[in-house]
């Protein structure tokens, strides 16, 4: 039986055991990039960011630090913050190992697995009525849109030069595109449609004769 965002008693038993097992398994991953980000020292280990699990419900997202601190930041990431990202945070993004601190947001219950990345509070309330309908499905760390679209994301948000510009594009481009994306994943959403999003999503980390092959329809 699935509760309002879709979370099934089988979903949730899978995020709870399935990150505790990688908790432990990394471990040495974790202590080792922790060090890594402690000894820059300009800053915390960690950073926290205020998430949208529902159109009323928010928690703190936390991440390993890639960026230089600055009290004025908002907004997505985009090109104007790219002298703020540190030389460890371009490695971690690229290997998507900043999101680490992830699995304790899956073992509380505010993000799956997979799901729709949760989104800031500022969208929520620009597009209540789209956000409304994205979150019926519990957010999580990767999903359809994370795989299909987060490349082209990332290459339209880094051309953009001003804080402006990023938001515009977002607004514009990518958050519809996103949702969309979404929505599909909410209608087809299934345990071993879960599965294969998450092994697409860690074939980065296989070597390349032995990654899972995204081969025909993914429904």
């Amino acid at each position: 039986m699935a509760g309002g965002d879709g979370v099934t008693f089988g979903k949730r038993l899978f995020d709870i055991l399935f990150s505790i097992y990688l908790m432990v398994f990394l471990a040495p991953v974790f202590a080792v990039v922790a060090w890594k980000v402690w000894r820059q020292g300009d800053g915390p280990i960690f950073y926290g960011s205020e998430r949208m699990r529902s159109a009323t419900e928010a928690f703190t997202l936390w991440k390993f630090r890639t960026m230089a601190p600055d009290p004025s930041d908002r907004g997505v990431t985009g090109g104007h913050k790219a002298n703020r990202i540190t030389p460890l945070g371009r490695t971690l993004r690229r290997l998507r190992l900043d999101e680490l601190p992830q699995l304790w947001n899956i073992l509380r219950g505010d993000v799956s697995f997979v799901g729709p990345r949760p989104p800031l509070r500022r969208y929520v309330e620009m597009f209540p009525d789209l956000y409304a309908e994205v979150l019926h499905s519990r957010p999580g760390v990767t999903g359809l849109a994370s795989l299909v679209f987060a490349p082209h994301e990332a290459r339209i948000l880094e051309a953009c030069d001003t804080a402006e510009e990023t938001e515009l594009a977002y607004i514009r481009i990518c958050i519809p595109r996103k949702a969309a994306l979404d929505l599909l994943y909410q209608r087809h959403r299934s345990f071993w449609l879960d599965v294969r999003l998450i092994s697409w999503t860690t074939a980065k980390f296989f070597p390349r004769a032995i990654r899972p092959r995204r081969k025909g329809s993914w429904v």
